[in-house]
């Protein structure tokens, strides 16, 4: 490998790592002040809140990292500028589109490591953040998930727990369905059997239902019972994508279309996830472009709070492409990598006369 490469590779992973290091030291000490307002009425103590807020740090960096990477890339040519080590590289005979490539091979490797290592990681750290803190919510008692069988609701309801199991949903039906319910010592008080379940509200309108009690069985054409559970709840049953590693979104998203559930969510996160190293890419050429064309400019400050106006309206334009890719405005292909044709335009405006910067 040659020098200049090595230094260059150099200098921007220690930008990379003070800037993480930073942005991770304050999303722990906001996730901590979270934590502590949560627990505040619950007999818990400090360590466990410092332990959740380490847990849940991880997957917060990610969704972040575009903004880390910028600020590193401004660093890294603030200290070029300094140094005069850009005009050194100039005289040397290395371009400005030399050192623009290396930085945007780096950006691709980094992206390639948060989505291969570093998102497995945070996703499985994540899941257990939520498992130990699902103890403490007044939702611990009710539960949703689907799997291979189908869709599974645990439920809680005048001191009876209702386990519900149905194999798809069509619209605001749930299809081929079997409840049992019990009372609280776990002893069945009887089980339903239905094909068709309304669940447009809370109580829940059961179709031609089968009901077994006792060893013996009835039908009654309408039932209804009440529960915590409706149509729209059951379709945000799995919001929090973030705590499933790759192979636990895949085995999910089979399921999904097993049980004729939206993968419209699930599949707007698998995109976001992939793109991400494309993503990075592009921020980084678009920051040291910047970073370029204002140079001449002595304030370090005002350098950076350039570069963090404009991630702030990548950011919130990012949010609304897939705001409309999410309610299916727009296909998903299109929300995901919309703002990206964006940025290559951007940059590939910027990039003229770079060499002479």
């Amino acid at each position: 490998m040659k020098v200049y490469i090595k230094f260059i590779s150099s200098v921007y992973f220690k930008s990379l790592f003070f800037v993480f290091f930073i942005i991770t030291s304050l999303v722990f000490i906001l996730n901590l002040l979270t934590e502590l307002e949560f627990f505040k009425d619950e007999n818990v103590k400090i360590s466990f809140t410092l332990f959740l807020s380490l847990l849940n740090a991880p997957s917060l960096i990610f969704e972040i990292f575009p903004f880390i990477i910028l600020i590193s890339v401004q660093l890294f040519f603030i200290k070029f500028f300094e140094n005069k080590e850009l005009d050194i590289f100039k005289y040397s005979g290395l371009k400005n589109s030399s050192i623009l490539l290396i930085l945007s091979a780096l950006s691709l490797i980094t992206g390639i490591f948060l989505i291969s290592i570093f998102y497995n990681l945070s996703s499985n750290l994540k899941n257990i953040y939520l498992e130990l803190k699902s103890n403490y919510t007044t939702d611990g008692k009710y539960l949703a998930v689907v799997t291979k069988n189908g869709l599974w609701i645990k439920d809680k309801v005048d001191n009876k727990i209702i386990i519900t199991n149905s194999s798809s949903i069509e619209n605001k039906y749930l299809i081929n369905n079997f409840i049992t319910e019990f009372n609280e010592d776990f002893s069945v008080i009887r089980n339903i059997q239905s094909d068709k379940i309304d669940i447009t509200d809370k109580e829940w309108k059961i179709f031609n239902a089968k009901v077994y009690q006792q060893n013996d069985y009835k039908k009654i054409s309408n039932i209804k019972i009440n529960t915590n559970f409706n149509s729209e709840r059951i379709q945000t049953l799995y919001s929090n994508l973030s705590a499933l590693t790759f192979i636990e979104l895949y085995e999910l998203r089979k399921n999904y279309k097993k049980l004729n559930y939206s993968i419209t969510d699930l599949d707007l996160h698998i995109l976001k996830i992939l793109s991400n190293p494309i993503y990075l890419l592009l921020i980084t050429i678009f920051t040291s472009l910047i970073m370029l064309r204002i140079k001449q400019i002595k304030s370090a400050t005002f350098k950076i709070s350039i570069g963090l106006f404009f991630s702030v309206i990548i950011y919130y334009f990012n949010n609304f492409s897939y705001v409309l890719g999410s309610t299916e405005r727009i296909s998903l292909l299109i929300s995901v990598f919309f703002p990206l044709l964006i940025l290559i335009s951007i940059n590939s405006f910027l990039l003229q006369n770079v060499n002479d910067k």
